[in-house]
């Protein structure tokens, strides 16, 4: 009976447990299904989250796309923008990207492949000038740089003597240009220059007692197209390489050549031929120091010029002739005078110049200019003296000149340079035609130093010694102080 029992008890047993697992399983599978349940919303809010964030992409690529459209569109309406544009395109790479500052070109009218630039420099010039022989006028340009004609000369007897101490921003300067490069390979340039020096007097845009206003004046206006120019800029005769590294505005005034004038000029290589603009300054019959221009004549002043260039420095020499006219007017008899024919003459003008600038190393080099001829005062000096001078009779008679300067400029260091330099010039003129209270001859000397303390800013000091000497042998003296402040940009 107890093994019936015993066994009776196994078989219910047995038939317990897969009840339990039964109900085991199907409490449970709720469980189970829930947390299949939650998952599953999870995973479709994830989903949902990406295809918004797939869609916002996709809406900001389109936005994208369409700027980049319309930019293109632009582009290819308007006229291409100058070559320094592309320049950030060859910027180092991983450098931050720089947006131009305006999207199309600033020459919109120029032709295609052109390149716009501007610079300049502003300068502060300030001086103490001393003379022996009488005071410069004040507001005449021979109180803001070196001009020998300005000074003071024929008072001898009076022995008045004058110190000024004169300012000014007006030798400020300010320059654009246009370059093109055509398809077919031509080259188109485009000059403009101006300072405010507004031809060195202050009487029709303001004085010093105020507004110390000057007027804009034009320095250079010329195009130029492959081998030609045309337009108002140095003339041919001239070598600006030559010129010393000066405080003043020009330095060697005597000794110089210097003239800007239109023209029309061809070059080829070493080579520069010019037709210029003629104009005849003369000294009327006795006239000592008065200066006359006369009529243009029909002939342009013309030069040619070979300049030859190297590692050692340069070399050059130019050749002017010119015609030299005067006319004028013939004057009716009236009843207390009798009649005065018309007067007409001309003559030629002739000259050579000879410039240059040698290196002695790459902290020295000597620059030079002489300058010779009949009839070519007006070219030298500022005119200095005139072209020629009128005879008892009318008819021209030249005045001769021989002109130079040397100088030496020195370099001591990046930020420190000097420059010595001494110009001359003399004239040899018939006094009984001229009077003798003409100039003879002029010469000076000139010492800076000039100091760049940063990058393109130029703080400059000039000793200027200056002398003018008349045909009855009197002198005046000059002596000058020279200072600039100069920003180039």
């Amino acid at each position: 009976m107890s093994a019936s029992i015993a066994s009776t008890s196994k078989a219910a047993t047995v038939r317990r447990r897969p009840l339990a697992a039964a109900l085991l399983i199907a409490l449970a599978l709720p469980g189970v299904a829930f947390a299949q349940t939650a998952k599953e919303k999870e995973l479709e809010a994830r989903v949902a989250q990406l295809e918004a964030m797939v869609q916002q992409l996709v809406a900001q690529q389109q936005q994208q796309q369409t700027q980049i459209s319309e930019v293109k569109t632009a582009q290819a309406t308007a006229p291409a923008a100058p070559a320094a544009a592309a320049a950030p395109a060859t910027a180092t790479a991983g450098a931050p990207k720089v947006s131009p500052i305006q999207g199309t070109t600033i020459t919109p009218t120029a032709n295609p492949n052109s390149k716009f630039y501007y610079g300049g420099f502003i300068k502060l010039d300030a001086s103490v000038t001393s003379t022996n022989d009488g005071d410069i006028p004040d507001g005449t340009v021979g109180r803001l740089f070196y001009v020998p004609k300005a000074i003071p000369v024929g008072q001898g007897h009076l022995r008045e003597g004058g110190t000024d101490t004169d300012m000014g921003a007006n030798f400020s300067r300010f320059w654009f240009g246009v370059d093109s490069d055509t398809d077919n390979g031509d080259k188109l340039k485009a000059y403009l220059e101006f300072d405010l020096f507004g031809g060195g007097s202050t009487a029709f845009t303001g004085n010093e007692i105020a507004t110390n206003t000057y007027a804009l004046t034009l320095r250079q206006a010329y195009v130029q197209w492959n081998n030609w120019l045309a337009g108002q800029a140095w003339t041919n005769f001239q070598d600006t390489a030559a010129l010393p590294d000066t405080v003043d505005f020009l330095g060697p005034t005597e000794g110089t050549v210097f003239v800007r004038q239109a023209q029309l000029r061809y070059t080829n290589g070493p080579w520069s031929f010019s037709m210029e603009n003629p104009e005849t300054v003369y000294t009327p019959f006795n006239g000592n120091m008065a200066q006359i221009a006369g009529d243009d004549g029909p002939m342009p002043d013309l030069t040619a010029r070979y300049t030859m260039k190297g590692d050692w420095g340069h070399f050059g020499v130019a050749g002017l002739v010119r015609q030299l006219k005067y006319q004028t007017a013939g004057v009716a008899a009236t009843p207390t005078a009798p009649a005065r024919p018309a007067v007409e003459d001309d003559t030629t003008g002739y000259g050579i110049s000879v410039s240059g600038k040698f290196n002695l190393g790459k902290n020295d080099d000597i620059r030079y200019m002489v300058t010779g001829g009949s009839g070519i005062g007006r070219y030298i000096g500022l005119a200095l003296n005139n072209d020629a001078v009128l005879d008892s009779t009318g008819d021209l008679d030249n005045i001769d000149v021989i002109a130079g300067f040397v100088g030496w400029r020195h370099v001591f260091s990046p930020k420190l340079r000097t420059n010595l330099f001494y110009s001359r010039a003399d004239y040899d003129q018939n006094t009984d035609f001229t009077g003798l209270g003409i100039t003879k001859g002029a010469q000076s000397a000139h010492l800076n130093l000039i100091y760049t303390p940063l990058p393109k800013l130029d703080l400059g000091a000039e000793l200027i010694w200056g002398q003018r000497e008349l045909e009855n042998g009197d002198r005046g003296e000059l002596n000058r102080l020279q200072t600039h402040v100069k920003y180039n940009f």
